[in-house]
């Protein structure tokens, strides 16, 4: 029997194409996401996976009181020169900074992984897998998001999806400055600390080496097949 077109193509990987963005502002990454999910549901651009870092920032999600965990003055913000950017994602405050890896998937879930949560959960296999490769046990904690080593948060998770299309993603802590997180209450946790792969492994570590283990556990986790890397400069 003669398989169909629909047959052929079910049969295909999906594919998703990586951007290396170096570092990038906030306010030009949230412009960029907004234009790629739009081409992305238009069909112009494939599945992508942006690795980024940005400058010193604050970011707060679509929770309310999020702007409240925030516990620097609008003084000493300004003194450090951080911005404050409401991102228009799930989850609360957070902090962004040189060090981190950033990975904003835009992926259309459509039509076999339509499950918010199992996206989230996703995400967080990722970041525990790359501390697995350097011999640190990362986990999942029951009702939080992100991953985590011991009490300590090591990649967090706040996500936007628009009728399937996903933005915004994870920041996964190389070895960022962490003086930055307390600049806020993490995630809205009182009781939860902020790690580092460079702490929890007490070493350096090669960021492009580590970008390499994010997208290939991209790939397993989301089964699909890398079809190109590039190296941009957003806009």
């Amino acid at each position: 029997m003669t398989p169909t077109t629909a047959d052929v193509c079910a049969s295909r990987p999906r594919t998703f194409e990586v951007r290396r963005l170096g570092c990038v502002s906030y306010g030009e990454a949230l412009d960029l996401q907004k234009t790629l999910v739009d081409e992305r549901r238009a069909g112009c651009v494939p599945d992508l996976l942006l690795l980024l870092q940005h400058p010193p920032v604050i970011t707060l999600g679509v929770r309310r009181g999020s702007r409240s965990h925030v516990i620097a003055s609008d003084g000493q913000l300004a003194m450090h020169g951080i911005e404050v950017h409401e991102a228009g994602r799930g989850g609360d405050v957070t902090y962004h900074g040189p060090g981190q890896i950033v990975g904003y998937p835009i992926l259309d879930l459509r039509p076999d992984r339509c499950d918010v949560h199992r996206y989230v959960r996703d995400l967080e296999e990722v970041m525990i897998r790359v501390c697995a490769d350097y011999g640190i046990a990362a986990h999942r904690v029951d009702g939080l998001t992100g991953a985590w080593v011991g009490t300590a948060k090591i990649g967090a998770i706040g996500v936007r999806i628009s009728r399937w299309i996903t933005s915004h993603g994870c920041a996964f802590n190389v070895d960022p400055d962490l003086r930055g997180f307390e600049l806020i209450v993490p995630c809205g946790i009182p009781d939860g600390g902020v790690t580092s792969l460079a702490r929890a492994a007490g070493r350096s570590f090669d960021r492009a080496a580590i970008e390499d283990l994010c997208v290939r556990h991209v790939a397993e986790v989301f089964d699909r097949a890398i079809v190109t890397q590039t190296e941009v400069a957003a806009p």
